[in-house]
């Protein structure tokens, strides 16, 4: 069995959401006209981001572009070298009040918020999701960062398993396509 602490999970769960909100924000850039808006606030909610359902549409839409000023650096993350990416976090962790502290709020387990109570929404979900890519890159470096191996694909997937074995983005389709096509394809060489 593969035991992580709380807090590995915290970090998975978080990168998880910023990979979440990333490719959506990526797949509307590409596409502006074909593709419906983001819906952040449902993202984070669906990540349980608490004050999600309750923050103004003003501090959903800071979170949104906050995040999207970071698709390009974050996307490009499977291909970084260490030191570059440690100064990038460290100038945008720069521009935010990080005073961490612990809490259990709402039938969660402890866990630590890095900014105050009184920080806007998008300093939290900004620093939060820093703060973990910060961790994974101290833990181990940016190889659980990944481009979905399909060949339509470029979303950013986040790789947790144990033996760091994935290929492909959070879509069951990209698997399955690129399953399919090798498959016949091995079929066409018999």
């Amino acid at each position: 069995m593969y035991v992580t602490s709380g807090h590995d999970t915290e970090i998975r769960q978080t990168i998880e959401a910023l990979v979440d909100v990333v490719n959506a924000l990526a797949d509307v850039a590409a596409d502006p006209q074909g593709t419906d808006p983001v819906d952040v606030r449902a993202l984070l909610h669906e990540h349980h981001f608490s004050r999600a359902e309750g923050a103004s549409a003003a501090a959903i839409e800071r979170v949104a572009e906050r995040v999207g000023s970071m698709v390009d650096r974050l996307t490009a993350l499977p291909d970084s070298l260490p030191e570059p990416t440690v100064a990038w976090i460290n100038a945008r962790l720069s521009d935010i009040h990080i005073t961490p502290s612990l809490t259990d709020h709402d039938d969660a387990d402890l866990h630590i918020h890095w900014t105050p109570a009184s920080a806007t929404f998008d300093d939290q979900v900004v620093a939060d999701f820093l703060m973990a890519v910060a961790q994974e890159v101290c833990d181990h470096g940016t190889s659980r960062f990944g481009i979905c191996a399909a060949t339509d694909c470029e979303h950013l997937f986040y790789d947790a398993t144990r033996n760091g074995s994935r290929r492909f983005c959070a879509d069951p389709r990209c698997a399955s396509r690129t399953h399919t096509a090798d498959h016949r394809r091995r079929q066409r060489e018999d």
